[in-house]
């Protein structure tokens, strides 16, 4: 087990190496098996797993941990897979120890050992499940057989002895040795006798010592001596029982059973899954059932097909490499803060002096590294940074690292590209990880506590928020100010601040005021028109007033055309938006719903009390507001409007008055 690096941000990958292997061009690739950490895995699998691991405790008995503690042992924990991969060996990084866990491991002590993990679960990467692992050590008072009492001489046995072992054979009977093993050769007589009639097994079999082979196999021999034991060890009834009136038994076993094209494919599967029967049974030989397939596995390791197929193995062993030197790693990370004050973007440098370790909130490492998103500028000191590259995470349980991973919704990173993964927050949530996609700057809260807000108060003088207002993004030493409170709160304890009653007026007095400053509208009576309905207004009715959509030339005239800003335009000169022969109509559909404007008694008045060379100012600059004294309208009498002259007389456009 090993550390693989893909990224210098992330976490390492831990790997099993399977085999090393020499490219053309000189390279040393590794085949590797893939195991997972908590946080590569969603939350509803993270879920089981807890459960999982509560069972676990409460199995086993494990003395109890702290949070810290627990914390940890989730950096601990890998999920092992079935899925393979090639990596190159350059970007190996160390060792580490991957152990099967056990009930009677004590969890605690996987922390006090350095790149130590455990798994007890399997994590398929394609059907996203988790499952026990198969290859579980039963070990513990849970898989312990009960051994009953021993019965007393004389004394009767209870039991149902149908549920009881049945005995197959008795060491005790009166047969000698030699007169078993000639017994056992007549078997083998018969077996091979049977082999002769049967005609599938003449096919298989076709030389008489391949039928002898055949018929001295250990089925034969258990079917011989289960004969004995049923015939009370009697070798003249046992003798009849071997060849009964319809000719001679013939017993087989799988390696019999199964044709030469099965035993080519169990050969594949085996190849590719190992022991693993319940996948070979599941994707090469379904039609066989999965104790045919465990009885053909021990049948043919006995076979020369598979001393063959070992000694081929040992020599491709020994052709491969075995071993491979990986120098040390020195070259310098990206991450890492070089000197403050540096060029911004160069190695993680521009950090703002003060800032304390994202994990164990110290201000003094000899060697810093950025960590998170570029625009949080969070830092961890070089232990911390060892412990999230090997481990995944943080020593300390944060808000945003650990208790906000188990409250929210992860998804997997499979439909992100690889450079949007790697760009993402080490302790984003894959619920959040949609939305800063979208948008790089999410909405939080800042919720302050209680001696923050003293502070604010008492260390006034340190913290001039005035100053650094105008400066947010330097930054203010909190912890200085949090302490020089702590200091200052017992003294102006001994004074305590002046509270000035508030006077609050009664409710009725309030109420008072509000009408005399604005008061209430009288309730409209019952017997009012209903209000119009916007909807209605778009309806043709046959009505030729303002209730009607009408035509660009019902609504400016007929005869008289207007340019685009509303002026007439001169007899004989064209419109540059549109052409005198052809001109384009506005059909009613498309045009917008009317607005009604409701005028009251105070505008009707003041237009009456404007001039008509007034209204025509405010017509022509209809975007520009109207400013009326207020004591126009009782100061100035009505005018009178001027007769309107001809249409044919003039070219100016007609102005009614409603």
């Amino acid at each position: 087990y090993v550390y693989f690096e893909n990224s210098s941000s992330n976490p390492y990958l831990v790997r099993r190496i399977e085999e090393l292997n020499k490219t053309a061009n000189g390279n040393v690739e590794a085949k590797v098996v893939c195991l997972f950490r908590r946080r590569d895995i969603s939350s509803s699998l993270n879920s089981l797993a807890d459960s999982n691991a509560r069972e676990f405790e409460e199995e086993s008995k494990q003395p109890g941990v702290s949070e810290q503690q627990r914390h940890q042992l989730k950096h601990r924990e890998l999920f092992l897979s079935r899925q393979f991969e090639s990596l190159p060996a350059t970007h190996i990084r160390g060792k580490c120890s991957v152990t099967l866990l056990n009930e009677t491991d004590i969890l605690s002590q996987y922390l006090e050992k350095e790149d130590c993990f455990f798994y007890s679960l399997v994590f398929d990467p394609v059907q996203k499940t988790l499952l026990a692992d198969q290859g579980e050590i039963r070990v513990g008072c849970k898989y312990q057989a009960e051994i009953p009492d021993r019965l007393v001489e004389g004394e009767l046995d209870n039991r149902n002895q149908q549920k009881m072992e049945m005995k197959v054979w008795d060491p005790d009977n009166p047969l000698t040795d030699r007169q078993i093993d000639q017994f056992l050769v007549v078997a083998r007589a018969v077996g091979t006798f049977a082999r002769a009639l049967d005609c599938s097994s003449s096919i298989r079999q076709p030389s008489l010592h391949m039928s002898a082979a055949a018929a001295s196999r250990d089925i034969t021999l258990f079917h011989a001596m289960d004969t004995l034991q049923r015939n009370g060890y009697d070798l003249a009834k046992a003798m009849s029982t071997l060849v009964p009136q319809g000719g001679p038994v013939l017993c087989r076993d799988e390696m019999e059973e199964w044709s030469a094209s099965e035993a080519m494919l169990f050969e594949e599967a085996l190849e590719k899954y190992g022991k693993d029967f319940n996948d070979i049974r599941q994707d090469f030989l379904p039609w066989k059932s999965l104790a045919s397939i465990v009885q053909f596995y021990y049948m043919w390791k006995t076979t020369d097909r598979y001393i063959q197929q070992k000694r081929l193995k040992a020599a491709e062993a020994d052709s491969k490499l075995k071993q491979v030197y990986i120098p040390t790693y020195t070259k310098p990370n990206p991450n890492q803060i070089i000197s403050v004050g540096s060029k911004p973007g160069m190695n993680g440098a521009g950090f703002q002096k003060g800032l304390t370790c994202e994990s164990c909130h110290t201000t003094q490492s000899a060697q810093w590294y950025a960590w998170g998103p570029p625009n949080m500028q969070c830092r961890l000191c070089a232990s911390c940074w060892i412990y999230w590259k090997k481990y995944g995470g943080l020593k300390t349980p944060t808000q945003l690292e650990g208790a906000a991973r188990g409250t929210t919704e992860p998804h997997s990173r499979g439909h992100l590209s690889r450079p949007e993964a790697q760009s993402l927050s080490p302790y984003t949530t894959s619920a959040n990880r949609a939305k800063l996609l979208a948008k790089n700057r999410q909405t939080f809260l800042l919720q302050t506590t209680k001696l923050t807000r003293l502070a604010r108060r008492m260390c006034r003088d340190l913290l001039q928020p005035r100053r650094a207002a105008r400066r947010p993004y330097a930054p203010i030493n909190a912890n200085a100010i949090k302490a020089e409170c702590s200091i200052r709160l017992p003294k102006a304890a001994k004074t305590p601040l002046k509270i000035h009653p508030l006077v609050r007026l009664p409710l009725a007095t309030i109420v008072k005021d509000l009408v005399a400053q604005a008061p209430l509208k009288p309730k409209t009576p019952r017997g009012t028109k209903t209000p119009i309905n916007r909807n209605q207004l778009t309806q043709n009715r046959g009505l030729g007033g303002i209730m009607v959509k009408r035509a660009y030339e019902t609504m400016a005239g007929a005869g008289v055309p207007f340019s685009a800003n509303g002026r007439p335009l001169a007899s004989g000169i064209r419109s540059s938006s549109q052409p005198a022969a052809k001109r384009q109509k506005l059909n009613p559909a498309d045009a917008p719903n009317p607005v009604v404007f409701v005028a009251t008694k105070d505008t009707r008045a003041l237009r009456k009390a404007l001039t008509h060379l007034e209204m025509r100012r405010a017509a022509r600059r209809p975007n520009l507001p109207l400013k009326v004294k207020p004591t126009l309208i009782a100061v100035r009498p009505p005018v009178p409007l001027p007769a309107p002259a001809h249409p044919a007389s003039t070219n100016e456009p007609i102005v009614l008055e409603d």
